[in-house]
């Protein structure tokens, strides 16, 4: 039997659940389908919200050769190999195959350059699905060629929808008698996912009862019993990813290695990985070894021009580095009181010596009088004020105890004296 997720796919574009935005009458997408062409497309949106279900039913609408290749294990080779396979099956005006990409932002450079002729010359109708913005994730050259459409969370009428025609419909419930008495944590758990929501349904119409009487207290004991049913959005991704950080930040390699290998094993998007890891190397490392951020954003690159799996040892390395620095978290401290300052003096005035003049009449009233140039003095340094009067003597930056910041502060003191001790 097939999982009820597939079971439950739509047979029609007419059956997709909460995309009205883009296909209902006068929408977007059912715009540009209604001339009988069919562009280059990327379906943007999370996990479980049809964006497969989506592409293919457009090739069964358009009754086109279909093709389809996920970005995890596909490379270079495979690409070109299909690509000359849809060349030798387009005869003069037939139409071009579609050639469907699964999380296309996993694709490197060089993959996605790879795509740019075939779809440029119309050998292929790409469609590509991705859970990550395609303005990062996807090369400019080849976004350019596409459409992008956004599909969002299903609503709470939506899934209730679909939870309906689920228990009057589905074989797994046709000998059972059930009733839906309760909707509220089927909806809060599948969190906007058809996918997930079919996986706790599963569950349910795998329950050894002939009666089952649907409600909130069942739903939360059997997701608790089945944690296996959480994908990479669900409620186990963020606890995986929270121990990762915490270790990272608590300087234990062996602790954060073995988060990453789960995450890693649960088919974890390793871009996210390294935007965590830089995101981390600025609050929690942050002065205390600046080197920190630089590594990080260099494992993100590698990421995208190496591919999977080889980046599994990159982010390893750049784990164990970040894991073994020094930490500290002036920096992210800092920004927070300055932000809380600033919404709390927001109609401070810029000092007029700070204030650029482009006229003569700014000059006349004091604009940019009695500055002075920093580079014109000893050292590259004046003593003059640069905050707004009432806050002077306001300290924002504390410089904590780790060498690299033991050097700025010293740099400080003999600068600015008291104001920095």
């Amino acid at each position: 039997m097939l999982p009820l997720a597939e079971r439950m796919r739509p047979q029609s574009l007419e059956d997709i659940l909460g995309q009205d935005h883009l296909l209902s009458s006068g929408k977007p997408l059912n715009l540009a389908l209604s001339g009988g062409h069919l562009p280059s497309m990327i379906f943007w949106g999370p996990p479980g919200v049809g964006k497969t279900t989506l592409a293919r039913l457009l090739g069964k609408q358009f009754n086109r050769k279909f093709f389809t290749l996920s970005a995890i294990s596909a490379g270079v080779k495979d690409l070109r190999e299909l690509i000359n396979e849809a060349k030798s099956q387009k005869f003069f005006n037939s139409p071009s195959p579609i050639l469907f990409i699964d999380e296309i932002h996993r694709f490197n450079k060089g993959q996605q350059d790879a795509l740019l002729a075939a779809v440029e010359d119309g050998t292929i109708v790409l469609l590509g699905a991705t859970t990550e913005n395609p303005t990062f994730e996807v090369n400019a050259a080849l976004l350019s060629r596409m459409q992008v459409y956004v599909l969002k969370h299903l609503e709470e009428r939506d899934l209730v929808k679909l939870i309906e025609h689920i228990a009057d419909k589905d074989e797994l419930f046709q000998n059972k008698k059930i009733k839906v008495l309760e909707t509220d944590s089927l909806v809060e758990l599948s969190g906007g996912d058809a996918r997930k929501l079919c996986n706790i349904m599963e569950i349910v119409g795998n329950l050894p009862q002939s009666e089952i009487n649907i409600t909130n207290d069942l739903i939360r004991q059997l997701v608790t019993q089945n944690m296996a049913i959480y994908d990479k959005s669900g409620e186990m991704h963020y606890d995986l990813i929270s121990a990762f950080i915490k270790s990272i930040r608590g300087s234990d390699p062996h602790a954060a290695l073995y988060w990453l290998a789960r995450m890693v094993d649960g088919g974890e998007d390793p871009l996210f990985i390294a935007r965590r890891l830089l995101i981390l190397a600025a609050e929690d490392i942050g002065l205390a070894n600046p080197n920190a951020l630089l590594m990080a954003n260099t494992c993100k690159d590698a990421i995208h021009f190496v591919g999977w799996p080889e980046s599994r040892i990159i982010l390893a390395e750049t784990v164990i580095y970040l894991a073994c620095s020094p930490k500290s978290n002036s920096a992210y401290l800092a920004i927070e009181m300055a932000i809380s300052l600033a919404q709390s003096t927001n109609t401070a005035q810029v000092p007029l010596h700070l204030r650029n003049a482009p006229t003569q009449m700014m000059k006349n009233i004091g604009y940019g009088k009695s500055y002075e140039y920093s580079h014109h003095h000893p050292g590259h340094f004046i003593f003059q004020e640069y905050m707004p009067e009432q806050l002077s003597s306001k300290a924002i930056f504390k410089p904590a105890e780790n060498p690299n910041e033991q050097k700025m502060k010293m740099s400080l003191l003999e600068w600015w004296g008291e104001k920095y001790k």
